[in-house]
């Protein structure tokens, strides 16, 4: 979720729980109607006419003289769904982290499609601009239901008045109902969210992703912790996503990877802050400097 996602979903959320206690007292400004979400205003177009949507080269970065990335460099595809795998300590999350804005690296080039330099911009203007992120731990509202959580996340004006005034229209109800659908909640939209089970708020929170509109999105282990039925259903649900969005996905569940990734999708497995290997998962599987650093014999 956003940095600004969560700050604004927070105040949201305690304005929605006043409303609530106005509506038992007859008090209610806004007439009862749902809270809506932010506008989130798009900085510039993503020109992937050059094939390529996300493009970092020799990005280094360092921590107390730690290279956490060193001379990284790669390339994701409009559409593709690249796996990132490779032992603790290898620069995954840290690439994420450059990526959307969090960490700025020391050297080095991270572009957007080809005329977006995301070292220019900060962390909530990289998520305006349409890459979404989600973290290993799902944080969602938990004393929100299902949809009113995505509510929160549809791109309206961003004030609490506005939100407290706002009511859902014909194209962003079907939006809504779309999302359900592809997240596997449908049935689940009126339960807090609080009651879903992990793998389920792991959905919401994707799905509250995807009410952005991002153009790329990047997740770290996002089926940690579920269960082999969730894992497979995630599976499902970003081969669904692929070509409509761009996915990077860390994770070291090797059936999964083998799962969404396929014969043809490429992997790419980091150490020490750089690519060690990238081919179809059969390659690096049999690559023996993966095998000797990251898989074991």
């Amino acid at each position: 979720m956003t940095p600004d996602l969560m700050a604004k979903g927070t105040e949201l959320a305690q304005a929605h729980a006043k409303l609530e206690a106005e509506k038992k007292q007859g008090q209610t400004e806004s007439g009862g109607r749902s809270a809506g979400f932010s506008r989130m205003h798009k900085l510039g177009e993503v020109d992937t006419a050059h094939g390529r949507i996300l493009y970092l080269e020799d990005v280094c970065v360092s921590f107390d003289g730690f290279k956490a990335i060193n001379n990284l460099s790669l390339d994701i595809a409009p559409g593709e769904l690249r796996c990132i795998i490779g032992p603790n300590g290898a620069g995954k999350t840290t690439m994420m982290d450059i990526i959307t804005g969090k960490t700025r690296p020391d050297s080095g080039t991270v572009f957007f499609g080809s005329t977006i330099d995301l070292l220019r911009y900060k962390e909530s203007e990289i998520a305006q601009m349409g890459i979404g992120r989600k973290f290993q731990k799902p944080t969602v509202f938990e004393q929100l239901t299902v949809f009113e959580n995505l509510e929160l996340a549809l791109k309206t004006d961003k004030s609490v008045k506005s939100s407290m005034l706002f009511k859902l229209g014909s194209l962003q109800s079907d939006r809504l109902a779309e999302i359900l659908h592809t997240i596997h909640l449908k049935p689940d939209a009126a339960r807090l969210a609080g009651n879903l089970s992990h793998g389920q708020k792991q959905w919401l929170e994707i799905g509250m992703l995807l009410m952005q509109d991002p153009k790329l999105l990047l997740l770290d282990e996002p089926v940690a912790g579920m269960t082999d039925e969730e894992t497979a259903r995630t599976a499902e649900l970003f081969l669904a996503l692929k070509g409509k969005h761009s996915l990077m996905v860390v994770e070291h569940d090797m059936s999964f990877i083998k799962a969404i990734s396929g014969d043809s999708g490429i992997v790419t497995v980091l150490c020490d802050g750089s690519v060690l290997a990238q081919g179809s998962l059969d390659q690096v599987q049999s690559d023996e400097r993966v095998i000797e650093v990251y898989l074991g014999r």
